[in-house]
């Protein structure tokens, strides 16, 4: 990024944000406190909720109450839509790929 932008090339601040973040690898640290943040939005688990985090499109949710776990199962449909709609608005996750951004979601 350092060598392509000179002075004179006038760019947006969007775009230095995402090549900074690009630039100095932190995308994978952002990614990972937006689907969080995603998962606390859309599901209403955030108090039974010990980890979450994305492997290959595919997110796994460790909860800590088993009835919460039962309960989010059956709405596991649902709850992948609002998580990727959650995600295609939201302007810091760093989009790589074609939608869904989740393809799957495995509650633990």
């Amino acid at each position: 990024m350092k060598n392509s932008l000179r002075r004179r090339d006038a760019v947006g601040m969007d775009e230095l944000v995402e090549g900074f973040i690009r630039e100095m690898k932190l995308t994978a640290g952002l990614n990972r406190q937006r689907v969080q943040a995603a998962w606390n939005a859309v599901s209403g688990a955030q108090r039974y909720t010990v980890d979450v985090y994305v492997k290959d499109k595919v997110m796994y949710c460790t909860l800590g109450s088993s009835m919460v776990r039962n309960q989010l199962y059956f709405q596991k449909d649902v709850l992948l839509e609002q998580i990727n709609g959650y995600l295609s608005d939201d302007d810091m996750y760093i989009k790589e790929g074609e939608p869904p951004y989740i393809k799957e979601l495995v509650l633990k």
